[in-house]
């Protein structure tokens, strides 16, 4: 069932959490901050709507590969109920979408408690204060809805906040598989 992203205030502070990545380093989501925006998103390997967006993100990201942008995907799934998300899967996807950032394991689901995410995709962009800049959708697509894949809202925002303005809203949430907590572990 799809869920949309949890429309987490604007100006909201980054939380600055420690995730390893996919070789072992661990990585603070706000270790970048000062030097540009940073962007991060939820993903999985397993999910239609990610397997959906993944080589046009990898495209978006790559118009802005000169910009001091820091990205990152964070996987919080259950691995015992998703094995497809456990390490070989995510390390299968990064190379499969082309996808040159970190991507984060969030094991204890702490991250997704912290950040608020709710599905798989959901983005989320600070400005360089680390504040949130957009929270949102790629686009307008799903697997299902017959809308074009352009990344343009993404692309607008990223636009936007590496200008140092604010982004125009209504930002669309994202929608996609909701996050698949740990037995006990769903947020309350």
């Amino acid at each position: 069932m799809a869920l949309n992203s949890n429309m987490v205030p604007l100006g909201t502070p980054m939380p600055d959490i420690m995730l390893p990545d996919l070789v072992g380093n661990l990585v603070s989501t706000r270790s970048n901050v000062e030097i540009g925006p940073t962007l991060l998103f939820w993903a999985a390997n397993h999910c239609p709507y990610v397997l959906h967006i993944e080589r046009e993100l990898a495209t978006v990201l790559a118009e802005f590969a000169d910009q001091p942008l820091s990205v990152a995907a964070i996987s919080s799934n259950d691995v015992a109920e998703y094995p497809d998300d456990d390490f070989a899967g995510l390390q299968a996807q990064q190379e499969r979408a082309s996808w040159t950032f970190p991507y984060l394991i969030d094991t204890d689901q702490a991250a997704a408690k912290a950040f608020d995410a709710a599905c798989t995709p959901d983005f989320f962009l600070y400005d360089t204060e680390g504040l949130l800049a957009y929270r949102g959708a790629l686009d307008a697509s799903s697997p299902k809805n017959n809308e074009p894949l352009t990344g343009d809202l993404l692309r607008e925002a990223l636009h936007h906040v590496l200008a140092g303005e604010p982004v125009p809203e209504p930002h669309r949430p994202a929608m996609g598989c909701g996050i698949k907590w740990k037995p006990g572990n769903e947020p309350a």
